[in-house]
């Protein structure tokens, strides 16, 4: 059992450590807390020795062509599939170390975990992008709505004018039908002079 002088020094020797300080050592602390490098979820940080970046920005321009993301989120959405394309690919090269040149599985269990994070992957890239499929669902929905609303709109505006002009045509035949009326009368009394086919209500009633 450790004594309380050993427990001491063993605090203050672990105060005084800081991790690696060189650029290889600190580089080397993060792999080993990678292992295999699987579970990243951003793959575009780093790259094992085998793998090369300009693959991945080929693959990420890849899907960016083919879905065209439209905002940020959808960006977002593109580079989430490049990632877990990437690391689908990586554990399907794992799996390949894990059988010898005869085909016999040289270890099970590592098989296993690489065929796991495969199949976790191939998930995660799918469901990335059903999330990209109902986004853009839904704004196009909205984009629907707002046009519907903007052709209801405008059709309530063409009923109203419609119905304006209506009650203008309406008014202009009553006055017509007046006119005529006043010009019927006057034509059959004696008193009551007869307007000239040109004259005007507002003569008459100068005129009487």
């Amino acid at each position: 059992m450790a004594t309380a002088a050993q427990i001491n020094a063993n605090r203050q020797n672990a105060q005084k450590s800081s991790g690696p300080t060189s650029k290889t050592g600190k580089q080397a602390s993060s792999k080993n807390r990678m292992i295999h490098g699987l579970s990243h979820h951003n793959a575009s940080s780093y790259f094992l020795d085998d793998e090369d970046p300009d693959k991945f920005a080929e693959l990420w321009d890849s899907l960016s062509a083919d879905y065209q993301p439209q905002s940020e989120t959808e960006r977002i959405l593109v580079k989430r599939m490049a990632d877990h394309e990437w690391l689908r690919t990586r554990a399907l090269r794992y799996q390949h170390h894990c059988f010898f040149e005869d085909s016999h599985v040289m270890s099970p269990e590592h098989l296993a975990l690489y065929l796991r994070y495969e199949t976790t992957h191939e998930r995660a890239f799918y469901k990335a992008l059903n999330e990209l499929q109902k986004l853009r669902k839904e704004t196009k929905n909205e984009q629907i709505g707002f046009e519907s609303q903007k052709s209801a709109a405008e059709a309530h505006d063409l009923k109203k004018e419609a119905q304006n002009l209506k009650q203008q045509q309406f008014e202009l035949k009553k006055q017509e039908f007046e006119w005529k009326k006043h010009r019927a009368t006057t034509a059959s009394s004696p008193n009551i002079p007869v307007p000239h086919p040109e004259t005007s209500p507002a003569d008459l009633e100068m005129a009487a």
